[in-house]
C-alpha cells in the first residue's frame, strides 16, 4: 500500500512539475529604473520612471500597439459627432483591481478630474482643450472640446482609467500612496527609495502577463545597473549610454535593446529671469553648443540632431529650419558684450535621470566661450518641482529629454512654451497665438504654417535650445522576450521570458 502511494504521489509529481517549473523558471521580473516613481497617481506626473511602473496597474482610453498605430482599449470604438464632440464606448468587461467594474462613471471621472485646475495636473496642457466629460449611459462617454483638437486621440493613448469609487473615498495622497487600477498588474507594495512591486492581474480582460511579479528598482548609477545585468540579479536596466552598452556587446546572457525615441533633448534656458531675458546671451548659448560632438563622440551616433521641437516622426515637423550654427568665437564675443550680466556663477540643475557625461559636456562647451556654469544636481523629484515652479524660480539654465507619445509637435510644443504650461519659462503672446491656432483646427497646412512660425521663433532667438532626437538603450537578460517602441511603452504582458 504505501508503495503504490508513493508511486501515485510520484506519478503526481510528474504531471505537476512541469507546469511548476515554466512558472518557477521565471516568477519574477527585476527591472533596474533610474529613479524611484516621483508620483503613482498617473494624473499627478509624467516622467519615465513613474510611466514605466504606472502604465502597468492602469488601463489607458485607447493605446498604441507596437508600430505607434493608436488602437482601442477601454474605449471600444468611438465617433465624431462634430468637430468638438466625440462619443467613446466603453467595455463592459473590465474591473478594477477591488473587483468593482469599470464604467463610463470612471472614465469621465478620469478626464475631469485631470484638466480641473485646482487639481493641477503635470499634464493638464495636453487635455486643456477638453471641456468636459459626461457619462451619457454605464458604457458610452461624450468628450466635449474647446474647438476642434486635433491631436485628442493622440493624446488619450496617456489617460489612464481611475476608479471615482475609491479616490474620492480616501483622497489623493492616500490614493497616490495604494493605487489601484484595472490593467493587467496590480500594486503589491512601495518602499520608498528602494523599489515598487506589482503582481499580476489573472482576472485582467485583455492579454494576461507572463510574469507573477514585476520588481522596479530604484539604482540611480548605470554601472551598477549594468553591473546588476550581468550578475543576473536584474533582468532589464533602462537607461544606459553607448559606453555601458559597449560592455554589455560582448557578455554572456544579456543584449542591447535601442530604438531612437519621438523623445527630444533640449536645452532649457529660462527667458524670464536673468541672464537669458537677454537674446544675446541665448544666442551665445546655441552657438557655444556643438550638438554633432555630443551625438559622435558621446552618444555612439545613436542619436540624431533637431533643431526645433519635433522630429520627422511628428505631426507639425517643418523641413528646413535651421538653428543658429555653431560658432564658438562669435558665441564669446557675445558674452564678452554682456559684461557683467554674463559674469555671474549660473547652476545648472540637473538629475542622475539624465546622461550626466551630456551635462558636462554642456557646461564645458558653455564655460569655453565664457559663461561660468556650475552643476547642481538633485533628485528627480526636486528637478521636477523646480521644473514646475513659478517662471521666474524655475532654474536658469537646465537639460530635459521630452516624449508626449503623441507624435505630434502639440505635445512637446505647447507644454515647454506656452505660458498657461507649469513647464514653461516663457510668456511670450505671439508664441502663444501660434500654439492656440495650431491645436485649434483639424487643417493640417494651417497647422504646419503655424508651427513653422513657432520653431522659425525658437531657431532665431533660442528660446528654448532643441539638441537631438534621442535613442533610448536599454540592457537586457537574452532571455527576456521584449521589444523597445519609440513612444518608450513598457508593458509587462508584452512581456515574456524564453529558456
Amino acid at each position: 500500500m504505501k508503495m503504490l502511494r508513493a508511486l501515485t504521489f510520484a506519478a503526481l509529481i510528474g504531471v505537476v512539475m512541469p507546469t511548476l517549473g515554466f512558472a518557477a523558471a521565471k516568477e519574477t521580473v527585476v527591472i533596474d529604473l533610474v529613479s524611484e516613481p516621483s508620483s503613482l497617481d498617473p494624473h499627478k506626473q509624467w516622467n519615465p520612471d513613474s510611466h514605466f511602473v504606472y502604465r502597468n496597474i492602469f488601463d489607458q482610453l485607447l493605446s498604441r500597439d507596437d508600430k505607434g498605430e493608436i488602437i482601442p482599449s477601454i474605449a471600444r470604438s468611438w465617433a465624431y459627432k462634430s468637430d468638438t464632440e466625440i462619443v467613446f464606448t466603453v467595455r463592459d468587461d473590465v474591473t478594477f483591481h477591488d473587483g468593482q467594474k469599470l464604467t463610463a462613471e470612471d472614465v469621465a471621472f478620469s478626464i475631469n478630474r485631470i484638466i480641473d485646475k485646482k487639481f493641477a495636473s503635470p499634464q493638464l496642457s495636453q487635455f486643456n482643450k477638453i471641456l468636459s466629460a459626461t457619462a451619457s449611459s454605464a458604457s458610452e462617454v461624450t468628450i466635449k472640446t474647446d474647438g476642434p483638437y486635433p491631436v485628442l486621440l493622440a493624446q488619450l493613448v496617456k489617460l489612464s482609467i481611475v476608479p471615482k469609487h475609491i479616490v474620492e473615498k480616501v483622497g489623493n495622497d492616500a490614493f497616490n500612496l495604494a493605487p489601484v487600477g484595472s490593467g493587467a498588474y496590480k500594486f503589491e507594495k512601495w518602499q520608498r527609495g528602494v523599489d515598487v512591486v506589482l503582481v499580476r492581474n489573472d482576472n485582467y480582460w485583455g492579454d494576461k502577463g507572463y510574469f507573477l511579479r514585476a520588481d522596479f528598482r530604484a539604482v540611480p548609477d548605470a554601472a551598477t545597473r549594468v553591473a546588476n545585468l550581468k550578475a543576473g540579479t536584474a533582468d532589464l536596466a533602462v537607461t544606459l549610454d553607448p559606453d555601458l552598452a559597449a560592455q554589455l556587446e560582448g557578455a554572456g546572457g544579456v543584449k542591447v535593446l535601442t530604438a531612437v525615441t519621438e523623445r527630444i533633448a533640449y536645452l532649457k534656458l529660462n527667458t524670464s529671469r536673468p541672464p537669458f531675458d537677454d537674446v544675446e546671451l541665448r544666442r551665445a548659448v546655441a552657438q557655444a553648443v556643438d550638438r554633432q560632438s555630443i551625438i559622435e563622440g558621446l552618444l555612439g551616433g545613436y542619436d540624431k540632431p533637431v533643431s526645433q521641437l519635433a522630429s520627422p516622426d511628428y505631426k507639425g515637423y517643418v523641413a528646413g529650419i535651421q538653428g543658429l550654427p555653431f560658432d564658438p568665437d562669435q558665441a564669446k564675443q557675445l558674452v564678452q558684450k554682456a559684461g557683467a550680466k554674463a559674469a555671474e556663477p549660473i547652476a545648472f540643475v540637473t538629475s542622475p535621470t539624465f546622461d550626466q557625461r551630456i551635462v558636462q559636456a554642456l557646461i564645458q562647451q558653455l564655460n569655453d566661450v565664457g559663461f561660468k556654469i556650475n552643476v547642481e544636481s538633485v533628485d528627480f523629484a526636486t528637478y521636477l518641482q523646480r521644473a514646475q515652479s513659478e517662471k521666474t524660480k524655475q532654474p536658469a539654465i537646465s537639460f530635459g529629454r521630452w516624449s508626449c507619445a503623441c507624435q505630434d509637435a502639440d505635445g512637446i510644443s505647447f507644454p515647454l512654451l506656452h505660458s498657461s504650461s507649469s513647464f514653461s519659462a516663457l510668456s511670450d503672446p505671439k508664441i502663444d497665438a501660434l500654439l492656440e491656432a495650431a491645436r485649434n483646427t483639424l487643417d493640417p497646412d494651417k497647422r504646419l504654417v503655424a508651427y513653422k512660425d513657432v520653431a522659425t521663433a525658437v531657431a532665431k532667438d533660442a528660446l528654448i535650445l532643441p539638441l537631438y532626437q534621442a535613442a533610448v538603450i536599454y540592457g537586457a537578460s537574452e532571455k527576456l522576450k521584449w521589444s523597445p517602441t519609440a513612444n518608450e511603452s513598457f508593458f509587462l504582458n508584452r512581456a515574456s521570458w524564453s529558456e
